[in-house]
């Protein structure tokens, strides 16, 4: 079994639509690149969706809920959630497990981060530490086992949810996804969400921020369309592979609304960066000022 990692981070950068091309062409070479930057233990590189399909998740590991729906004004509507037709490509990211957290800092000058910095127009990155994780994900448990963390930070959480879809059950998957996501715009608690996927088709998760872990967990078990969901999932059988991870939220860096941030999270305040911060700045040119906030 994996050790559980002390930091792993979310990057995720909107581009032009210019770019996409050039966009698809890093995501076809640098999945090898990005697992060989010193000090990963375990990466991928992710397309985004314009709403979300596989959800918060449950105490099993069954994500089976959606996250936000969202369109080119950036604000939350009732999509449909992350299927077939909500591949966002304007929006992509990368998700990091940290063998050497210390190494996380270069992560903008190795060479998968300064190919994306080259062709973005903003950024913002997440550094997590796992509260909980449950399930498999491409064979292995990247964020090992954290059961005996303290799961009430009483901050901002992450959850992550990954999926890989059995064909055979596909289709009753995208038809079981629209009243979970007609419901979740008005969530209370709910932050971000954005769909997420290693391929077009089948290989589907979501990405949620919630205000608090009471917020998520308030959802994934009281909402009565994601319970329907979740008593669905083992009947159902629509993974072959699923995986449920929840995060304490950290530090967020850089332009929250490429994460389709709301700016009503309750949170804490974020502070302008230091302008003496040359690195981070000419990391994330385009924002329009950078900014953080930082867990004390």
């Amino acid at each position: 079994m994996n050790p559980v990692p002390e930091l792993v981070t979310l990057h995720v950068w909107r581009l032009p639509r210019r770019a996409v091309p050039r966009a698809l062409i890093r995501m076809a070479v640098g999945r090898r690149r990005l697992r060989a930057t010193p000090g990963v233990r375990f990466a991928k590189l992710l397309g985004t969706g314009t709403g979300t399909g596989t959800g918060t998740g449950t105490g099993s590991g069954s994500g089976t809920g959606t996250g936000t729906g969202t369109n080119g004004s950036r604000r939350r509507t009732s999509g449909s959630g992350f299927g077939p037709g909500d591949a966002d490509l304007t929006r992509w990211a990368a998700l990091v497990v940290w063998a050497d957290p210390a190494r996380a800092a270069g992560f903008d000058d190795s060479p998968v981060g300064r190919a994306w910095g080259r062709i973005a127009l903003s950024g913002a990155r997440l550094d997590l530490r796992p509260l909980a994780s449950r399930g498999r994900w491409a064979g292995v448990e990247p964020f090992g086992n954290p059961t005996a963390r303290n799961t009430s930070t009483g901050g901002p959480v992450l959850a992550l949810t990954r999926a890989r879809l059995r064909p055979a059950r596909a289709a009753t998957f995208w038809r079981a996804i629209p009243s979970v996501a007609a419901a979740l715009p008005d969530t209370p608690g709910l932050t971000a969400g954005f769909g997420i996927g290693e391929a077009p088709l089948g290989w589907q998760g979501t990405v949620s921020v919630w205000r608090s872990s009471a917020d998520l967990l308030a959802f994934a078990y009281r909402q009565p369309e994601h319970q329907n969901a979740i008593m669905r999932t083992p009947t159902e059988r629509w993974y072959a592979e699923e995986l449920f991870a929840r995060f304490e939220v950290r530090a967020v860096r850089g332009d929250r609304t490429v994460l389709d941030w709301t700016g009503h999270d309750g949170g804490p305040t974020v502070a302008e960066r230091d302008d003496g911060d040359e690195h981070d700045r000419g990391s994330e040119r385009g924002h329009g000022g950078e900014r953080e906030w930082r867990r004390a």
